[in-house]
């Protein structure tokens, strides 16, 4: 078991948290949410070690091991891959390279072989006899096959340095686990094996992620950071989120009918506080007024920018007809033609095809061979994988950039669309140069929705969003009466989204009327 006890951190003046008081339990999993800044990430320090706290302990119990995904990917450089999975429990390797010396002494002393002896017996009581199989047997079921094995970490593409160090936080079924946006780079088919090794590990996980389709499959429990506080709810992310609008609802129209009834009661008392024949009333009022609270309601840390997309001209019978089409290196004889009603998911191994796809419809690139066609009804959107050409050296405010894309330009318009957007105040006077991701995917989104397409075009939108922007966007085009192509590697978004998938792999391999989850079952069949 791990625990939690009084832990406060603070830099400064920002207080993350205090006086956090968890235990992790065996068998559960955890995921730690919270608003971007709000310290998700640096719990997990804190409760790996990194991080000393300002106050309090973190106790893990005695003879218990805590395993940590590795965030830098080129750590291990120097290492193969094989030793890099077991360097995961770093105390049978200390032991491995420790008999591994003793035994090259040419002069082994009776002392040597006494220590030799225990670290025999220690290396057997942590499975080291079976360790190296362990090890090549997660790295066989990631897809890294046994040639890798042998090389060094430095050799390897970032996406295969990413599954060794997944299998190097999971190898020697660790007592306690923390992962840290685990799903971060890893394909469809070894997400879904994440899932299920996780739904089957049988001690304590704590994980912090973006991904809402996986917090919802594996998590037990939700933590969520707020309000310098860290509390936790039993159930997934999903539970959590529809349990905490329904308890904001219910405070607020507790504390509305609590503020009427004690103007109410003001205004009685006032009125007839002089009056003799109604001073008992009156005393009886003001004894009620002093009972009535109104509870100390904040608003979350959190916040969520209002994403809805609306269109004038309504849809025709033609809307996208795409024959035969063909982009060298990327996709080849490609066709497809889009009904009313359909929201499309584009999937790929080579991400680079669906952007060229993406360029190609809205006219960026050329194809090679092949035609699109666009109904004359239709008015298309666009939201870039790349969007450094709307703010790469821009001087312009926001105001004034998003000015650029609206029929009506009058500041306090803008502004309006930019407060929906969570740019309220002086940030509205930003330069658009200086944006961070995050801020840079709002403002494209908020230039989209004054665009008024009936048809829309996403490439990764969620890229550099947090959680309550991504749920904002899945509502927004849920809720979308149009026709959509997206790509996504959000898991949730996809599936609650599009009502077909196409996959392209050089050309069309798969396309059907199916949901994301409907696919991934089909494929995995």
């Amino acid at each position: 078991m791990l625990q939690v006890n009084g832990v406060s951190l603070q830099y400064g003046s920002k207080k993350l948290f205090e006086n956090v008081n968890l235990k992790f339990t065996k068998g559960n999993c955890y995921g730690i949410i919270g608003a971007n800044g709000a310290g998700k990430s640096t719990f997990l320090k804190v409760l790996s070690g990194e991080i000393e706290p300002n106050k309090g302990e973190v106790i893990l119990d005695r003879n218990e091991r805590m395993s940590v995904l590795a965030q830098n990917q080129n750590k291990y450089d120097f290492e193969t891959v094989l030793r890099t999975v077991m360097l995961g429990h770093r105390r049978l390797v200390e032991i491995m390279d420790e008999k591994e010396a003793l035994y090259a002494h040419t002069d082994f002393t009776e002392e040597d072989g006494e220590r030799a002896a225990a670290l025999e017996s220690e290396f057997a009581e942590l499975g080291g006899w079976e360790a190296e199989s362990e090890a090549q047997t997660l790295l066989n079921e990631l897809d890294i096959p046994e040639e890798y094995h042998a090389l060094r970490m430095g050799e390897l593409d970032a996406k295969k340095k990413v599954k060794v160090l997944l299998a190097q936080a999971l190898f020697g079924n660790p007592d306690v686990l923390l992962l840290d946006e685990p799903t971060n780079n890893l394909d469809l088919k070894t997400a879904r094996w994440l899932e299920n090794y996780l739904l089957d590990f049988e001690n304590t996980i704590i994980i912090v992620s973006h991904n809402r389709h996986f917090l919802n499959k594996v998590c037990t429990h939700i933590c969520d950071v707020d309000f310098g506080k860290i509390d936790l709810y039993l159930g997934n992310y999903d539970f959590w989120y529809q349990t905490s609008q329904l308890l904001a609802r219910q405070q607020r129209d507790a504390n509305k009918k609590a503020e009427q009834r004690a103007a109410e009661l003001k205004d009685f008392i006032a009125r007839f506080a002089a009056n003799a024949s109604k001073s008992r009333q009156a005393t009886s009022r003001k004894k009620e007024l002093e009972k009535l609270t109104i509870s100390d309601f904040k608003p979350s840390l959190r916040k969520y920018p209002f994403i809805d997309f609306k269109f004038e001209r309504e849809i025709g019978n033609d809307i996208l007809s795409v024959e035969n089409l063909t982009k060298k290196g990327y996709f080849e004889n490609i066709s497809f033609t889009v009904q009313k009603g359909d929201k499309i998911g584009i999937l790929s191994d080579k991400s680079t095809s669906v952007t060229m796809l993406y360029d190609v419809l809205m006219g960026k690139e050329q194809c090679d061979a092949g035609s699109v066609k666009w109904g004359k009804t239709i008015q298309a959107s666009y939201f870039p994988l790349d969007n450094g050409e709307f703010f790469d050296g821009c001087s312009l405010t926001l105001v004034q950039w998003l000015s650029q894309f609206s029929k009506d330009h009058y500041e306090e318009y803008l502004r309006g669309w930019l407060g929906r957007m969570l740019f309220s105040g002086e940030e509205a006077l930003k330069e658009a140069k200086v944006l961070s991701g995050g801020e840079k995917v709002r403002c494209m989104l908020a230039k989209m929705m004054l665009e008024g397409g009936n048809f829309l075009i996403l490439d990764e939108p969620t890229n550099h969003l947090d959680l309550e922007s991504i749920t904002s966007l899945n509502n927004g085009l849920s809720s979308f009466k149009g026709c959509m192509l997206l790509t996504s590697h959000d898991q949730e978004l996809m599936n609650t989204v599009c009502n077909r998938i196409i996959v392209l792999d050089g050309g069309k391999t798969f396309d059907k009327n199916v949901t994301f989850d409907e696919y991934a079952e089909l494929v995995n069949a």
